[in-house]
């Protein structure tokens, strides 16, 4: 099984994402949208086959149907396709989880014409942050045409190992203030971002190495950070995440710390069995 976590340049018309959650067929585990982002996460997981399939599906028809020209959002992007992450669920299958990164990539280009940039674990090993800094500066697309579609604009396809998007909602606490909390918080196995969310802001978090930083890390040294009348709304979890981040947090924090047992990905792949069944 592997995973696949598209993220689109659209968080906003619910009739127009629940289209394209039904193009992604039956891979789709989890839609997570947000209008301030502009921005929806649409987890897949599924065999190879069967998700190749669904995820050509759900980006043909965002091509069609969604235009970069005009979109808005806090969230950095390349694309209306912006990032499409394959994740092998089993780290010994990483060598094909990169077999589809690669195919998919060939596939966006010569389909639509679209830049497409590759970044992974291995080669080319570069991080997606490396990705969005230099794409058209220093770094030429490793697919198609060398300069952005004006209504697509350009994708970045990986090949990663499981990661937790994570974020934290802060009250009363300045946009440079979140940046500043954002700096803090980054070190090995996480990276951040501090963004303007209507009336509050955000700490937006990737936690990519779960042995060295957790969600409760996280909260903490963002809340001994923070001075009244400043304070942490909450916590939430963008997509899904594994089962094994559950037992490295005391479950008197998991509502705290925005974690559900029933958003991990081995509790979505056992609901979708025992649909099947």
């Amino acid at each position: 099984m592997f995973e696949c976590v598209i993220n689109i340049s659209e968080g906003r018309d619910r009739g127009l994402l629940a289209h394209l959650a039904r193009c992604a067929g039956a891979s789709l585990r989890d839609l997570h949208s947000d209008v301030f982002h502009n921005r929806s996460v649409f987890t897949l997981i599924n065999t190879t086959s069967a998700l190749s399939a669904d995820v050509q599906r759900l980006i043909s028809v965002a091509f069609d149907v969604l235009d970069l020209e005009g979109h808005e959002g806090v969230h950095p992007r390349l694309g209306v396709v912006d990032v499409v992450p394959f994740v092998a669920l089993v780290p010994e299958e990483i060598a094909a989880a990169i077999a589809l990164r690669d195919e998919t990539a060939e596939w966006i280009a010569t389909t639509f014409d679209v830049p497409v940039f590759l970044y992974g674990t291995r080669a080319p090993a570069r991080t997606l942050p490396y990705v969005r800094a230099h794409a058209f500066v220093d770094l030429k697309p490793d697919w198609g045409p060398s300069r952005a579609d004006r209504r697509r604009g350009a994708v970045v396809v990986g090949a990663r190992d499981v990661l937790v998007a994570w974020n934290l909602w802060l009250r009363h606490v300045t946009v440079q203030r979140a940046r500043e909390l954002a700096v803090a918080v980054r070190g090995p196995g996480v990276r951040a971002l501090g963004l303007r969310v209507g009336d509050m802001v955000q700490v937006s978090c990737n936690l990519v190495d779960l042995a060295l930083a957790t969600p409760s890390l996280v909260y903490d040294r963002v809340a001994s950070h923070v001075s009244a009348p400043g304070l942490i709304d909450h916590a939430e979890v963008v997509g899904l995440f594994p089962r094994s981040l559950l037992e490295r947090e005391a479950p008197e924090r998991w509502r705290q710390l925005g974690l559900h047992p029933r958003d991990t990905i081995e509790a979505r792949l056992d609901a979708a069995r025992a649909r099947d069944f």
